[in-house]
């Protein structure tokens, strides 16, 4: 019977769950066991065989320490054992014994003497044994709980880290469990602290299989040859006419007093185009799906497949300027006259016809462009075509 508190003296077997002749795993219940507190499992250490019962379902008063089964290692012939003499047994008739021939004598007061403790055969041992003070709570209990002085102290043999005295040697030393197990324990708690690599092997090293002529050849190339190809990029251009952005931009400057600038009909045009384009035929990357997650990618002007095209718009010139060349006047001397008459301020020339009033726009033909990964020609082009439509046909839809 196990001790499962340091005040348990007793306890009651409410139940075995391994029965005789069944093998047990390590962690497995061997049986439920009811104290005056709570009701508590048992269970094994190791692995093997219930061999004998001696206390059966519903035992009561079962002192600590008593016999209560025989247990077997994994692989043992139950049938060819025989089950050892119960030591416990013959402590408890040893010490009756010695306690009928020699009476404890009577104390000055009316309350009888508390019994002595009684001990296992290792605290017959004079061997003394140096103990590491202060003790530690739950040793220090059970030494002044049984009236156990230093000396008596000083004969256990302490078999805890750094040579500590634990609460196993007291109940050891006082027979109330086998003497053996304290050390058993400690021994058990020190080869789980160490980790066992006596097994572990070093992989030998897997002998490359022999490559064909064309796989040799692969491998002495260069290493710049092996990487991938970057993907093309391509750009996608589609004439766009502001004539009519500006005769609605005009008129509403005229009837309303407000400005809209043509930058403001592009992106809202770019806005429309934008909805609903089709998936291109690529996977999105890694940034683009990162995009999508927070939301960015219907905010901000990107190149991948999901995001917000804003297109680059470019004015074409008329012919004119580019066929014709106006030569610059000679240099004319200087004479006195011009240098006493007043110098004549120069006047900005208005633009001729057709130059651009806005940088980069014209009022005329515009260039808008995109450039995309070669996958993405249709999308860019359908977004183009869609931006061509509203800004020359209908640009009034966008002032709404």
């Amino acid at each position: 019977m196990p001790a499962l508190s340091p005040t348990m003296t007793e306890g009651n077997i409410a139940s075995w769950k391994v029965k005789e002749g069944e093998r047990f795993s390590a962690g497995d219940v061997l049986l439920e066991i009811e104290t005056d507190k709570a009701t508590m499992d048992v269970e094994a250490q190791d692995d093997g065989v219930m061999m004998k019962i001696m206390s059966a379902d519903g035992s009561k008063a079962v002192q600590v320490g008593t016999r209560i089964a025989v247990l077997a290692e994994a692989g043992d012939d139950v049938s060819a054992l025989e089950i050892p003499a119960d030591e416990h047994k013959q402590q408890q008739s040893a010490s009756s014994a010695s306690s009928s021939s020699e009476p404890a004598p009577r104390a000055e007061s009316d309350k009888p003497a508390p019994a002595a403790p009684q001990k296992s055969a290792s605290s017959t041992s004079t061997e003394a044994h140096e103990q590491r003070y202060p003790l530690m709570p739950a040793v220090e209990h059970l030494v002044k709980q049984n009236g156990l002085s230093k000396e008596d102290v000083s004969r256990i043999k302490p078999t805890g880290p750094n040579g500590r005295l634990l609460k196993g040697d007291v109940l050891a030393h006082l027979g109330a469990i086998n003497a053996d197990t304290p050390a058993a324990v400690s021994s058990r708690f020190d080869k789980l602290a160490h980790l066992d690599l006596s097994n572990i092997k070093v992989a030998e090293a897997k002998k490359p299989a022999p490559a064909p002529a064309a796989a040799a050849a692969a491998a002495a190339a260069p290493a710049e040859e092996a990487l991938p190809a970057a993907p093309q990029a391509l750009e996608v251009n589609v004439p766009v006419s502001l004539a009519k952005v500006v005769e609605v931009q005009k008129r509403i400057h005229d009837t309303l007093g407000v400005f809209l600038p043509v930058s403001t009909f592009v992106s809202r045009a770019a806005e429309v185009a934008n909805d609903d384009l089709p998936r291109a035929a690529r996977a999105p990357t890694a940034g683009e799906l990162f995009d999508q997650v927070l939301g960015l990618d219907k905010v901000k002007a990107a190149k991948g497949s999901r995001g917000v095209y804003l297109p680059q718009i470019s004015a074409i010139p008329p012919a004119s300027l580019l066929a014709r060349a106006t030569p610059r006047p000679a240099a004319r001397k200087s004479d006195i006259i011009d240098e006493l008459a007043p110098r004549k301020k120069n006047r900005a020339a208005a633009p001729p016809a057709g130059v651009p009033t806005v940088p980069g726009l014209s009022s005329g033909m515009n260039v808008f462009s995109l450039v995309v990964p070669k996958e993405e020609e249709q999308r860019a082009h359908l977004f183009l075509e869609r931006c061509k439509v509203i800004l020359e046909e209908e640009p009034g839809r966008l002032v709404l």
